[in-house]
């Protein structure tokens, strides 16, 4: 099968999307499939899968990206290529796979489309534009990465959302042989550092647990963004903030520390959370989050309500090793899948729902 994989987001640029979609287009071909990227991040083109980049070449401030004149080069391609299938990948905010969708439709591909995003507030503005629930008419397969991002959308089009979820490298995460754990109780988080990942509430939320606990707390967060300085500040030498780790370094992380955290309510998968369930950690999430898709409460971790359960949560598992021992032990105990072949089955799934007409 010949495969175009839509998106605004690719490497080099850095991120959840961009490195899901570089994952999957490697698995495709892995699998016996070929694939060509098509996007709008800058970048170089050379490599071993071919990459069409249209975007402008530098992005706009604030990282914008952005070329309307990309849908034009696009619908040339795909009309003079021998695709079987589309397949556009959307986050909160992407011009071009949106663009991707309706040219690849016009060009009588089959068409697959992705949600990596939550809808959340935005809801009403998709139900409005109406464009999801035209390209579900014009038979496009829609998918979202969770049940969480496929619910919205569900009730915006009136059309089954299928639940393709992001995959990881089982075998690079997999837990190994963990130490021993003595000290203090070390809670870590990996996300950029940024508003929506709410990391001064995480951060809070373990200020407050040492507090109410009178335990010796330790709080690792990974990850760069704007708010960085600003946590600095929020947190003492209980605190550390290491930047953006490479995957080795994280692993590494994991394997020396008790609960992975994840604050995020507007969380479409999570997969940080899912890495580090996979490393064996167990997960502390909120209620509304896609994560808590990756988690038995009581049994691979807790989910929480608020941030005030979020707080007890921590203390709790600080002040309780039997607790502690016991999420660690059902979280080593329990795959949590999304390896590469088993996702690229499902992704090959709604390819063939899309040649059938969604």
């Amino acid at each position: 099968m010949k495969v175009a994989l839509l998106s605004d987001c690719y490497p080099p640029r850095l991120g959840g999307i961009e490195t899901q979609v570089h994952g999957l287009a490697r698995a495709l071909v892995a699998a016996g499939h070929a694939v060509e990227v098509f996007t709008i991040t800058p970048g170089p083109a050379d490599g071993p899968i071919p990459v069409h980049r249209l975007g402008l070449r530098r992005e706009l401030p604030g990282g914008l990206l952005i070329n309307p004149a990309a849908r034009y080069s696009l619908r040339k391609t795909l009309q003079r290529s021998d695709f079987d299938v589309a397949h556009a990948q959307l986050g909160v905010v992407s011009p071009f796979a949106m663009d991707g969708v309706g040219v690849a439709l016009d060009a009588g591909l089959p068409v697959a489309a992705t949600w990596h995003s939550v809808t959340g507030h935005s809801e009403p503005l998709v139900r409005a534009l109406g464009y999801a629930a035209r390209w579900a008419r014009r038979g496009a397969a829609l998918s979202a990465v969770s049940a969480v991002a496929a619910a919205p959308l569900e009730r915006v089009t009136g059309s089954p959302v299928a639940i393709v979820p992001n995959g990881i490298d089982t075998s690079f995460w997999s837990a190994g042989e963990r130490p021993q754990r003595s000290g203090p109780v070390h809670v870590v988080s990996a996300m950029r550092l940024a508003a929506r990942k709410r990391p001064a509430q995480l951060v809070d939320a373990v200020r407050r647990a040492r507090e109410t606990s009178g335990t010796d707390i330790r709080l690792t967060v990974a990850g760069d963004g704007p708010l960085w300085r600003r946590l600095r500040g929020r947190g003492g030498g209980w605190l550390t903030l290491p930047g953006r780790l490479s995957p080795e370094a994280l692993r590494d992380l994991y394997c020396h520390a008790d609960v992975y955290a994840a604050p995020a309510v507007l969380e479409a998968f999570g997969i940080a959370a899912a890495e580090a369930r996979c490393a064996g950690l167990p997960v502390l999430t909120r209620a509304e989050s896609a994560v808590r898709e990756l988690v038995e409460d009581g049994a691979t971790g807790l989910v929480v309500a608020d941030d005030a359960g979020f707080a007890a949560a921590v203390a709790r598992i600080a002040t309780d090793p039997a607790l502690r021992e016991r999420l660690s032990a059902g979280s080593r105990q329990t795959p949590v899948g999304f390896g590469w072949p088993d996702v690229v089955q499902g992704v090959l799934s709604e390819y063939r729902r899309a040649a059938s007409g969604g």
